[in-house]
């Protein structure tokens, strides 16, 4: 079998589908050549596991012409694909797989695309609208339709060599506790501000639990947001608050960071994710997006939102103007929240 999967394009949801990479995995072994279609900036995610065999980058927006449209179109035709498994809902990716001749192809059919489609499941609607299900069922779901036997939910990622070594020198270079007590800190959203925590919040939090909890904080950042980092970092005032900031950022040096800490607390966004995938309990602020996209009985999760009418819009920008969701998510509510896990977590390990 020679298949093609079109991964996710944002990092969360590339986490949240690896059980169903794992169920294909383990129903093909090594009968079948797998490759992952994935966007360039991702390809460091899933490495150290066994689930691709290959990834292929693509980007139709890329300056690199080998990452755009007609380069993959080429490529799939030269390997002649069994089966491609869309993971992604858009037409695009859609109309790739059949031009790209595919001989089954596997999706939702969503967004006008169900006649690309030979092998489709249709989610469920109410009103017209789609009737929110959490990602890591969906993804699953697609996995079942072409005969993967039920696989549990859990998330997974792993560490190879290189990001471990990145690790070991981030906790040197930033002088970080090697026995387990640091938390991390992460205020990103990729998506839009919609999904980011007040930065002044994040400072507070960070002074608190380095004051009171003796732990220390590690402000987790991307490219975008390294200014951010170094100023929340800089604004608590505390000497074991630290930021990645001065640090070349890279999803290797995240994975690694993730994996040593105890608690992540969160936006919604891929870091939740990641440091949910290496089994680490993470606490996840929610404003604009629903807690059902996330759900997962398996990840040790505390989610934290703010009763409002308009909660869950899903905008990249708040359409208010006031960004209630967020602002009134207080560091006194996330601090104690924090003490309870990191106490839980203390009698766990003991």
């Amino acid at each position: 079998m020679n298949i093609v999967v079109f991964l996710p394009n944002w990092l969360g949801d590339l986490v949240m589908a690896t059980p169903a990479l794992r169920a294909l995995r383990r129903l093909y072994g090594c009968r079948a050549q797998i490759i992952g279609v994935v966007r360039p900036h991702l390809h460091e995610v899933l490495a150290g596991t066994d689930f691709l065999d290959e990834q292929r980058p693509f980007d139709p927006r890329s300056p690199d012409r080998e990452q755009r449209r007609w380069a993959l179109l080429r490529w799939m035709r030269g390997r002649q694909f069994d089966l491609c498994l869309l993971l992604t809902h858009s037409f695009d990716t859609a109309l790739m797989a059949r031009l790209g001749g595919a001989a089954v192809r596997v999706g939702y059919a969503r967004n006008a695309r169900g006649w690309l489609l030979s092998q489709k499941l249709t989610p469920q609607r109410s009103g017209g609208r789609i009737v929110p299900e959490p990602n890591v069922q969906t993804y699953l779901a697609l996995a079942e339709a072409i005969g993967c036997p039920p696989e549990p939910p859990k998330l997974e990622l792993r560490l190879t060599p290189e990001e471990s070594a990145l690790g070991d020198r981030a906790w040197q270079s930033l002088d970080l506790r090697g026995d387990g007590r640091v938390v991390a800190l992460n205020n990103s959203g990729a998506y839009g501000a919609a999904k980011r925590w007040p930065g002044e919040h994040c400072s507070t939090l960070a002074r608190r639990i380095a004051d009171e909890l003796d732990y220390d904080v590690l402000v987790i950042c991307g490219p975008a947001e390294r200014e951010a980092a170094r100023q929340i970092a800089e604004s608590a005032g505390h000497r074991r608050v630290k930021s990645l900031d001065s640090l070349p950022p890279s999803i290797g040096l995240t994975k690694a960071c993730l994996e040593r800490c105890r608690l992540t607390i969160s936006t919604d966004s891929g870091p939740r994710h990641v440091a949910a995938a290496f089994g680490r309990p993470v606490i996840t602020l929610l404003g604009p997006t629903l807690p059902i996209w996330i759900e997962n009985p398996l990840v040790r999760s505390v989610d934290l939102r703010v009763p409002l009418d308009c909660l869950g819009c899903g905008r990249r920008t708040c359409p208010l103007g006031h960004h209630r969701c967020m602002r009134e998510l207080t560091p006194e509510l996330v601090f104690q929240h924090t003490a309870d896990v990191l106490r839980r977590e203390a009698a766990r390990a003991a």
